[in-house]
């Protein structure tokens, strides 16, 4: 795998992806694994990426720590760890094809539903503890499973109206706890082999450097911008997910 081109040529922009995202612009990091799948299977991917996330989620985390909704994640991340567990058992029984269906879908339902209905962010939801425990556990699940748990995490989220710091505040702890949670698991599936740990360390710092130029950018963004950027983001990354389950079913 280290001596293979086209791996690296896969998981250089892969990287990318995951310190823009850590550093603020959130669903760009549902590509990752996507991207890297073209070179390699998606459950080396899986595997290879998860350190990589946590090391980005330490910048992350010490950029946001001042601005996040503390109520928000006392809801999402306990549900969270529990989707994380039932990931954990379900394991060897969930098609990655069928995660990917599922957390595509309600990427692209949701981004059309904001669309074409005109919700702006002058009229923010109300909170609501069964809506954040269910799309809570949602996102720990296909966070488990495919590193893919933005979409559920932005269906309780987005539509509480945030200014961009602090919904990218929220969204860095929540997925910062998870991704730690994850790491259990994750070694005794066998996922930390000895060459994805070698490419983690040798592609880490160009995901923290780029988790640090986004940090600088959701500072300065115009927050109507900002959203429209995060739901045409969702609705991309939805479509890249159905296409990719859609052909390995045919």
């Amino acid at each position: 795998m280290l001596h293979d081109p086209w791996f690296w040529a896969a998981a250089i922009p892969a990287v990318i992806m995951i310190g823009l995202s850590k550093g603020g612009l959130g669903p760009l990091g549902g590509l990752a694994v996507p991207i890297l799948s073209l070179a390699i299977s998606p459950v080396t991917a899986a595997g290879l990426t998860l350190p990589i996330f946590v090391m980005s989620d330490v910048v992350a985390v010490i950029s946001y720590r001042k601005s996040f909704d503390w109520p928000v994640l006392a809801v999402m991340l306990p549900a969270a760890l529990v989707g994380v567990g039932i990931g954990w058992l379900t394991a060897a029984r969930i098609s990655d094809d069928a995660v990917r269906l599922i957390v595509g879908a309600v990427s692209v339902v949701f981004a059309l539903n904001y669309w074409f209905r005109g919700r702006l962010r002058s009229d923010p939801a109300r909170p609501s503890t069964p809506k954040g425990l269910f799309w809570g556990a949602m996102s720990g699940f296909t966070s488990f499973v495919s590193h893919n748990g933005g979409a559920p995490f932005q269906m309780y989220v987005l539509p509480l109206g945030f200014t961009p710091m602090v919904y990218v505040g929220t969204s860095t702890i929540f997925f910062a706890s998870v991704n730690g949670a994850k790491l259990v698991p994750y070694f005794f599936l066998g996922q930390f082999k000895s060459a994805n740990l070698v490419a983690a360390a040798l592609l880490a710092p160009l995901s923290v450097a780029c988790a640090l130029v986004a940090v600088q950018l959701v500072k300065v963004i115009d927050q109507r911008l900002f959203y429209r950027l995060i739901y045409v983001l969702m609705f991309a990354i939805g479509v890249l997910l159905i296409g990719q389950a859609a052909a390995d079913w045919i």
